[in-house]
This record gives C-alpha cells, structure tokens and sequence, in this order.
C-alpha cells in the first residue's frame, strides 16, 4: 500500500496524529528559527533591527505565499486524484504547478528591486525604519524564489502522505540560521545584513531538498516535458483553491500594512517594534493548532475523492476537538508568563515594560483559532473555493483591519490590540455556523445515501 492510500484507511486519530505531529514540529522549528533571529537582532542591533525585519517579512511571505497558494490548491487537486486512483492527473497537476510557481516568483522578485522604497513605505517603514528595511529586504529577495518552491513543494509532500519529509523541508532552513545567525551577525560583525544573509542561505538549502525528494527520494509523482505545458483546466482548478490562500495571504499583507501605519500613528517605532515581538510569540504559541490544521487537509481532501463520508465527517470533529484544547494550554501559558517571553527578545527597558499586557489581550481569543482555521481549510481540502474564500478572509478582511481601523479612534493604541480577540470571536463564531450547516446539507445526507445503498446488497442476500 502507498503512503497515500494510507490516508483512507488508516484509523482516523492514529492518522490526524501521524500528519499532524511532524508538521508542527517543521512549525515549531520555524517559529524557533523566527524567535532566535529576532533575539539575536534585538539584542546586537536594536529595536530598529526587530521593526525592520517585521515590516519586511511580511513582504517577502506575501511573494513567497504564490508558492504556497499554488502548493495548496493543487494539492487540493493531487490528495482528490489519489483518492480516486488518477494518477496521471495527479502528475500534470504537480507539473503545472512548478511551471507556475517559478514564473510567478521570479517575475515579483524583479520587479521587487524596482519598487522596493514604496513597497516598504507601503507596509510601515516610516522615519527610521526605512534604511535598515531597505538593506534587510534587497538581501531577503534572493532568496524569494526558493521560499516559494519550498512552499510549494511542502503541501504536495503532504498531499503524498509524507509529512516527515515535509518538517525536514522545513525544519532545515530554521537549523542552518539558527547556526548561521551568531557566524554572521557576531563572529562577522555583519549586523541586519548577517540576519538577511543567513535566511537567504537557509532558503536555498531548503530548496535544494525539496528538488531532490521529487527527483531522487520516494515521491510518487512523476514528472515528464509535457507534465509543465500547462493545462487550462487544472490551472483554473488550482488557481480557485490556491487563490483562497494567496487572498488570505493578501489580507495579511494588507493588516500589516493598517496595523504597522496604525501603530506609528498612535504609538511609535517602539509599537511596531512591540507588535514584532508578539507576532514572533503567536508564530510559536499557535504552532500545535497550525500542525493540526495541515494534518487535517491532505486526510479530509483524500477521503472526500474516495467518497469516505463518515471518514471526513469524523476527521472534522477530531481536529476541532484536539486543536481546541490544545489551545487553551497555550493560552494559559501566554497568561501566566508574557513577562518572561517579552525578556527573551530584548534587554530594552521601555520595550519590556509595553510588551506584555498588550501580548495578553492579543491573545485573549486564543481558544477559538482552531474552529477558524480547520472551518476554512475544510473547504479548501474538497475544492469548494468560494466558501474557503469567504471563511478564510473573515477574521483578517472583514473583522480584524476594520477593527484596527475604528477601535484606535476611541481607545488609542489599546484599541489596536483590543481588535485582534474581538475579530477572533467573530470569525469563530461565523465559521462554525457556517461548516455546520455545510455538514447537515451535504456530508450528513450523503452519508445517509451511502448507508442506504449498501444496505440494499444485505437485504437482497
């Protein structure tokens, strides 16, 4: 049996455990990675270091996410072929992606170096911020590309069943700047640009073992000349549901341009420094939920092109529930020791004293991410974009940056931090109302029509 056809037999908890433990462990390593490199910029170039790389990271994740929205919608369309044995679609779909991914990359990382002080403007480098963003984003775009591969090539790993080669893809770079963070920013003295340097590398490295698993390691899919001609059909269908997570990545973008600009606005530097050092936090804090998440897709979307009903039925409940408590446990941790995580990322007295009570309103809603996220990728995992899209941008587009952009004007700076538990109730409550009436009108009736039938053959017998 292929690791693939795993996923629509394999009990339903054994298997969510399985995918999901090594992806948030590559997650929990990134977010190490991300922890570590702001430490070592907070603590040997400053606060202005922290603030320029959180306005440009954004940027690059927003080039590198038309990787990762091209990886998640034609994954979408691989774990649904394997599901129904089609392999041979499941191999031009792979192709059709790698054409798109490098056309696509490259094309916004040119044009990046063309239109980089607007761009960095744009997302909040304001006074002081501009020069040292500058030089830390011209660094960062060369490495764009192979981000984007990598994401890419990261959800069809896991659409094949093979989630172990998926956190090494992702656990490598985290390890390489992690080593090469002090080499470069202290024993060379490089300073920010040691940091860019060592993301760059860590992003070719990377890369280059995503290409030899599909070349030399156990992929499934195989890949001939005509597999990258690309296919109408299959980039409309991979445009669809990759597009939901590129509009997702795209209201990212835009809530850290309003909530960069808000927080120069009604604080300072030091705010979007503030915001740096929480947004590190949740990478990390949420990274159990984020690995259920993407354990959840490739099983869901398997089991859905099998015509396993109860299967994706039972699937859904189980990350809901698991991802649930797993979050509380980290809300509580954030509750109990936001002083102590604020110290790990700098020794700046102002910036120790701001960070922690805004760190625990940010994170009041916690709880009820998972309910969010397991809702919108359910239906991006059976192909069903439009509402994948409306669920993906519910917390982000429509709650949390009109929110960003009100509650300031009545409670100042707090009303910033105020928005992000408010949007997350919000949208929790829509996407459970909404995957629930989803479940009632078609899972539940087509797994009532799948009893019936094969309750005819018994009862002839």
């Amino acid at each position: 049996m292929s690791k693939s056809q795993e996923l629509g037999t394999e009990k339903i908890g054994k298997l969510l455990v399985k995918m999901a433990v090594p992806a948030s462990i590559g997650i929990l390593v990134m977010s190490i990675y991300f922890i570590v490199d702001t430490i070592f910029v907070g603590r040997f170039v400053g606060s202005l270091g922290i603030a320029a790389i959180t306005v440009v990271l954004p940027i690059s994740f927003l080039i590198g996410s038309f990787g990762m929205a091209i990886g998640v919608g034609g994954s979408s369309v691989i774990s649904r072929a394997l599901g129904a044995e089609n392999k041979e679609k499941a191999w031009h779909t792979f192709g059709n992606m790698i054409t798109i991914t490098l056309f696509l990359a490259i094309s916004l990382v040119i044009l990046g170096f063309f239109v980089s002080d607007p761009v960095l403007s744009a997302f909040g480098a304001k006074g002081e911020i501009m020069d040292p963003a500058k030089r830390y984003f011209r660094i960062i775009l060369l490495g764009v590309p192979c981000l984007a591969w990598m994401m890419m090539a990261n959800n069809v790993m896991r659409a094949e069943g093979q989630p172990r080669f998926a956190m090494i893809a992702m656990i490598l770079p985290a390890i390489v700047n992690i080593i090469l963070d002090p080499i470069l920013i202290i024993g060379l003295d490089w300073g920010l640009e040691g940091a860019a340097w060592a993301t760059t590398f860590s992003y070719y490295l990377s890369a280059g073992f995503s290409l030899w698993y599909f070349l030399f390691g156990p992929s499934e899919l195989k890949v001939t000349a005509r597999s990258f001609l690309l296919k109408l059909p299959l980039v409309k269908e991979i445009a669809a549901i990759g597009g939901v997570t590129l509009a997702r990545q795209g209201a990212v973008s835009l809530l850290t341009i309003v909530l960069n600009n808000s927080l120069f606005q009604y604080g300072d530097e030091l705010a979007i420094a503030v915001w740096g050092i929480i947004n590190r936090t949740m990478m990390f804090a949420n990274f159990p939920v984020l690995g259920v998440t993407q354990g959840f897709v490739p099983i869901a979307g398997f089991n859905y092109g099998a015509k396993h009903w109860d299967r994706v039925k039972e699937v859904i409940n189980t990350a809901i529930r698991s991802g649930t408590f797993i979050a509380i446990g980290l809300f509580t941790i954030i509750l109990l020791f936001s002083s102590n995580i604020t110290s790990l990322f700098t020794t700046d007295p102002e910036l120790i004293r701001r960070t922690p009570s805004a760190l625990t309103i940010v994170f009041l809603a916690t709880p009820l991410i998972t309910v969010q996220l397991v809702g919108a990728a359910y239906f991006q995992a059976i192909g069903k974009a439009l509402p994948a899209l409306f669920l993906t941008l519910t917390k982000q587009g429509f709650f949390l940056i009109p929110l960003v952009l009100i509650l300031p004007l009545f409670f100042g700076l707090k009303g910033v931090w105020y928005s992000f538990p408010i949007a997350d109730v919000l949208a929790a409550t829509v996407t459970y109302t909404y995957l629930q009436r989803e479940i009632r009108r078609d899972l539940n009736k087509k797994i009532e029509t799948q009893e019936e039938v094969d309750l005819v053959p018994a009862i002839e017998q």
